[in-house]
């Protein structure tokens, strides 16, 4: 039976990648389409061109979450907000681009305008003034976003006890829950909002070979990130229909086929390690599909 768009629920990884650059796998974003909204979690380099290979018109995104502050997590953002407002080769957007995110958020939507004060400037002239205006919502833990049946609520996370706030997300429609972690390490809190959810898409990293080796590196990392065995005990206590790896930070020689056998070590339920552009369908099944065989309306 076709989906209806009114009963749409599909969250499409935009870049699984982290820090280091890749082709193959661009920043950490995420498109989340519910009903006739589209949002995108985290806007890491190349978020624009990933949105571009869906077919989707830059001005249609209804609004933008950030999990955190830093630096591959937001530098893809000027992108989407200013060639979102310009519109080519699709339709322009020509209201403001609401932005949720932790403290901070506000003073960063402040100063992007004024970094590209010239631009905005001569492109005022052909553009809607509204399209490129900036309305910055700073989150606490709780529901932020409640609209048309779809209900976006924040909790905290532990980026590894740095001076940063950090948030993971749950997004409820029509009975449907997915939850995105951010950047965390083993995280009790995220356990407690991720219980039965339909989908659980979870940041990892793993090292191997001479990486291994450097325990200060490894204590560090593991302060900051969760390795695939902590992971599957996060899988296993919050039993979601699907688990998802998302944020891949590979050290040495580890690589993304290292990550699921660790992980059964502690997790037999089912599990995917995320691709640029996985498509992933929640519905009364959760259904993934790579990019190229998955079909857009």
């Amino acid at each position: 039976m076709t989906q209806s768009s009114q009963d749409l629920f599909r969250v499409t990884l935009l870049g699984t990648g982290a820090p280091p650059p890749s082709l193959e796998r661009f920043g950490p974003s995420t498109l989340v389409e519910v009903g006739e909204q589209k949002f995108i979690f985290d806007a890491g380099r190349g978020a624009m061109q990933r949105l571009h290979q869906l077919g989707i018109p830059f001005g249609d995104i209804t609004g933008m979450f950030l999990t955190h502050h830093h630096s591959d997590h937001v530098v893809g953002f000027p992108d989407l907000w200013l060639t979102g407002w310009i519109g080519r080769p699709w339709g322009k957007r020509n209201t403001p681009l609401q932005v949720w995110g932790p403290e901070g958020t506000k003073q960063m939507m402040e100063h992007l305008p004024k970094a590209f004060h010239v631009d905005i400037r001569v492109r005022s002239k052909s553009y809607p003034a509204e399209g490129v205006k900036l309305i910055a919502q700073e989150i606490a833990a709780g529901v932020v976003l409640e609209s048309d049946g779809v209900q976006i609520s924040a909790f905290e996370v532990d980026h590894g006890g740095e001076d940063l706030p950090a948030y993971g997300y749950r997004i409820d429609y029509q009975g449907r829950a997915a939850v995105l972690s951010g950047d965390t390490t083993f995280n009790e809190n995220l356990i407690e909002h991720s219980h039965g959810v339909d989908l659980l898409v979870h940041e990892v990293t793993a090292a191997a070979g001479s990486a291994a080796e450097n325990q200060q590196q490894l204590k560090r990392i593991g302060s900051n990130h969760t390795t695939p065995e902590q992971a599957g005990i996060v899988f296993a206590r919050a039993q979601p229909k699907l688990a998802v790896y998302n944020h891949l930070l590979l050290f040495g020689r580890a690589t993304p086929e290292d990550l699921i056998p660790a992980t059964r070590q502690k997790y037999a339920g089912p599990l995917i390690v995320g691709e640029d552009l996985l498509q992933i369908d929640v519905g009364q099944e959760v259904q993934a599909k790579p990019f190229g065989n998955s079909s857009r309306r």
